[in-house]
């Protein structure tokens, strides 16, 4: 007798039609076999229709926040790490074009690696992109990271970073977990705080981009810088 349970053969019709035409899949089934391979051992359609539906999308899924996917049976450590591991893969991606390019011909690049890093934590981060002097990125790290609402960013600190990596150019970005990317008065006034420390120790400040997981501002795009 086949001892099997019985979701193996339909987890396998899946993967056949995974390599047959991947785009025939429906979103709850590449998401059922996504979570196969961290819970082989049991059925997860129920919860991979259930992920979906409290969602509304795989994107919803994969940038919900860990506090509320261990709310859900089934999600556990094992879980959890899996879906660390694949928003990271998914975040170098998105990083690879700023830090890849011979010169960074754009703020796009930089945002869509910001927006991809930090658009969807709930809480602020400060990060740096700097930049040689023909505008090649030599170092993308975080400066600080905050609350909800505020991260504390300090000019000094922000010029230091510079010159530890003998940047000639400086990119700012943070996000704004709330989901609005406008800046606050308190961004426009650091950040004018920064643009004269720069200017005083002649490093450019090219940009700085406030994202969100879906939308930015870019302060050279608006005139502000």
């Amino acid at each position: 007798m086949n001892d099997r349970p019985h979701y193996h053969g339909h987890r396998q019709r899946l993967k056949e039609q995974l390599a047959k035409n991947a785009t025939s899949l429906r979103d709850y089934e590449i998401l059922e076999l996504f979570l196969g391979q961290a819970i082989p051992r049991k059925d997860t359609k129920p919860l991979a229709k259930e992920l979906i539906n409290e969602f509304g999308s795989l994107g919803g899924v994969f940038k919900a926040p860990q506090e509320q996917l261990k709310k859900f049976k089934g999600i556990g450590p094992g879980v959890l790490t899996y879906f660390t591991l694949m928003r990271e893969l998914w975040t170098r991606i998105a990083e690879e074009p700023m830090t890849s390019q011979d010169v960074l011909a754009s703020p796009e690049a930089v945002c869509k690696a910001a927006m991809a890093r930090i658009g969807n934590l709930s809480k602020e981060e400060f990060w740096i992109a700097l930049v040689n002097n023909r505008n090649k990125v030599i170092c993308w790290d975080r400066l600080s990271e905050g609350t909800v609402d505020k991260t504390a960013i300090y000019p000094r600190e922000v010029v230091a970073c510079a010159l530890r990596h003998n940047a000639s150019g400086i990119i700012l970005t943070h996000n704004h977990p709330g989901g609005d990317p406008s800046p606050s008065p308190e961004d426009m006034e650091r950040t004018m705080e920064i643009a004269a420390l720069c200017q005083d120790m002649e490093i450019r400040l090219l940009d700085h981009v406030i994202v969100t997981a879906d939308s930015f501002h870019s302060f050279k795009e608006t005139g502000y810088l």
